[in-house]
Order: structure tokens, then sequence, then C-alpha cells
């Protein structure tokens, strides 16, 4: 016998399907970790379904984010965080055979990998997800100052990590090369 599905089911196998790439996305460039990026984007489909019925309605990938940023558990960011090697790409097909796209995309994994947590959380969502500041504020529950602030305290980070790694690629007596 086929499973029993009601109209709630089938509107959420239908969201799932799109949003699944953009959750994974931005999961993997909170975590650095493709790993913990598909167990992030795991729970937070889990927890949409669950809310299905108040929030497909509404925003579902919204809802989803939220709580795709919000599973992110201190103990797993320490280990990303701390790791000193960068993580594998996660396969994008918008760079699949662009060398230096995928270059480009390690050297930011690892520059974001040099934030903290709440750095990292603020920087993708607002930069690389291209949320407005008011809705990341909305997202992590913190105010739009904060959000001003702390973005801009992790773009100069990024920026000096990005720009020492560009001299220490371009130094011609580098022993490593």
């Amino acid at each position: 016998m086929p499973p029993v599905t009601s109209p709630h089911d089938d509107g959420f196998a239908a969201f799932m399907a799109e949003a699944s790439p953009r959750l994974a996305h931005t999961a993997w460039l909170l975590t650095g970790d493709e790993h913990l990026a598909e167990e992030l984007v795991q729970e937070a489909l889990t927890r949409t379904f669950l809310a299905w019925r108040k929030v497909g309605h509404r925003d579902p990938y919204a809802y989803a984010r939220r709580a795709l940023v919000g599973r992110r558990a201190g103990d797993r960011l320490k280990r990303t965080h701390e790791a000193s090697h960068a993580p594998p790409a996660i396969p994008d097909p918008a760079t699949e055979g662009g060398h230096g796209t995928v270059i480009d995309r390690d050297r930011l994994v690892r520059a974001l990998a040099t934030l903290t947590e709440r750095q990292r959380r603020i920087v993708v969502l607002r930069h690389l997800v291209g949320l407005s500041e008011q809705e990341v504020a909305h997202d992590l529950g913190v105010s739009v100052g904060t959000i001003k602030s702390t973005a801009s305290r992790g773009l100069t980070q990024l920026r000096q990590v990005l720009e020492s790694a560009d001299d220490g690629a371009h130094h011609p007596d580098d022993p490593s090369r």
C-alpha cells in the first residue's frame, strides 16, 4: 500500500527540492565542513517540516535559514574554527570547471575560518547570502547595530587575511613554492 500523503507533504517536497541547494551552500559557508553542512541542512529541513503548517504559507526559506543558523552548536563550530586546514570544497554547479574560481573559493573558506562564530555568521548571511541588515538581525536575534559593527570588523579581518595570503602567494623568495 502506498504511503499516505497530505497536500502539506507535496508542498514541502517542492520547497525542499528548491531550497536544499541554497541551504547547503549557506551551511557550507557557515561551517566550512561538507558533512556538518549536510547535517545542519537536514536538521533545518526537519524543523521546517515539523512547522510546515505554520510557515508553509509564509516564507518557508527564511524559517529554514533561521533554523539552520540557529542549529550551529558551539562545540561543532570550535572544531571547524580550530582546524588548521581548509575543508574540501562542496561542489557548486555554477563554478564547476573554473579552476580560478575553485582557488578563490578555497581562499575564502580559509579566510572565513579565521573569523569568530558571530562574525562568520553575519558576514556569510549579509555579504555572501545577500540578506539585508534587518534580515540578518532578525535571523540571529540581535540588533541592526550589532550586525553593522560585527560585519565591519569581520570584513576588515577578511581583507587582512586575504591580503596577507596574496602577499605570500606572490612573494618570489617564498620557499614553500
